[in-house]
């Protein structure tokens, strides 16, 4: 069984069909949203392209920095879908494509926790991931303060 070489978890295969599928409902929620016209649905609709672009090269990108922080584009993209369902559940406007809209969004959050799992194998340990690519960042800012 071949594993993702960056975290020896899950067959590789299985991790970039995950990711693709991730992408595709992400561009497709934007390619709705921007279709829709107004300020608030076409800032809504970059938000998710930009949002599938730093998905896509924190998956891809075999940069070390990179690779330290490809934790946050899957919390920014959870949240940032969230906030999308919960906005269009209090204000609206309730229609059909709306809807079919938001399937996808809860689609989307639940597959990026899945990857999330996947690649960092509980909660537990993408918040010791996190904490330590800002650890270093900290770290590294007061070596530099003080040398």
């Amino acid at each position: 069984m071949t594993t993702n070489a960056t975290t020896g978890r899950g067959p590789a295969g299985s991790r970039i069909l995950l990711t693709a599928v991730i992408l595709e409902l992400t561009l497709a929620t934007a390619i709705i949203h921007l279709g829709l016209g107004g300020t608030l649905f076409t800032l809504n609709g970059i938000g998710y392209a930009g949002l599938a672009l730093a998905y896509a090269v924190a998956a891809l990108a075999p940069i070390p920095a990179v690779r330290r922080f490809a934790w946050l584009p899957g919390i920014g993209l959870a949240a940032y879908t969230l906030a999308t369902i919960l906005a269009y559940l209090v204000i609206g406007p309730y229609f059909t494509l709306g809807w079919i809209t938001k399937g996808i969004e809860a689609a989307i959050v639940g597959l990026v926790v899945v990857d999330l799992l996947d690649g960092y194998g509980s909660p537990g340990g993408l918040l010791r991931s996190a904490v330590a690519s800002v650890s270093i960042l900290v770290r590294g800012g007061r070596a530099r303060a003080h040398g």
